[in-house]
């Protein structure tokens, strides 16, 4: 089965069979295995990416979404929350700035959901990153350094336009 998406700013054609989620086929192509398979039924945020469609950014866990479900939207992973030239995302900066990750296995769900969150306007941090579990460094800190990028501006490259309204 065929699925063409925008993964990261690049248009993509996928060759999967209908079952093969999206977790899965990320983390079987090199450079894109930053997300990560925690629980594999949703419930930790590990794999946490930014999905875009018609609808608008959603903070999406990948190993319960199925490939054909991506036809015409736009995916962005950990790898392309920073710009293209590397300049980090305000998300990511306030994670360093204010200790945000200790082991650093959940930090990109969080980061991929800070950044729809912050895409998105949203402020209210406890109820966006409800669904992100961390067992290291506490949410006390993460919660900072959301609140932190709140005001900073969205970057151009993660403001994503849908294949389907690109047409």
């Amino acid at each position: 089965m065929r699925t063409t998406f925008l993964l990261n700013g690049s248009e993509i054609t996928a060759d999967t069979t209908p079952t093969t989620t999206l977790l899965d086929w990320l983390r079987g192509h090199p450079g894109l295995t930053g997300t990560k398979e925690g629980c594999n039924e949703g419930d930790c945020g590990a794999c946490s990416v930014m999905v875009t469609d018609v609808d608008g950014a959603r903070a999406l866990n990948a190993c319960i979404l199925f490939m054909p479900q991506l036809e015409g939207k736009a995916v962005r992973t950990v790898e392309g929350i920073s710009a293209p030239d590397g300049t980090l995302h305000p998300v990511q900066q306030a994670m360093i700035d204010h200790h945000g990750s200790q082991c650093g296995f959940c930090t990109p769900g969080f980061i991929t959901t800070m950044a729809t969150a912050h895409l998105n306007g949203d402020t209210d941090h406890d109820t966006a990153l409800a669904g992100n579990l961390c067992r290291c460094t506490g949410y006390a800190p993460i919660i900072r350094a959301a609140e932190a990028a709140e005001t900073a501006s969205v970057p151009d490259h993660v403001k994503d336009i849908p294949l389907l309204l690109a047409q």
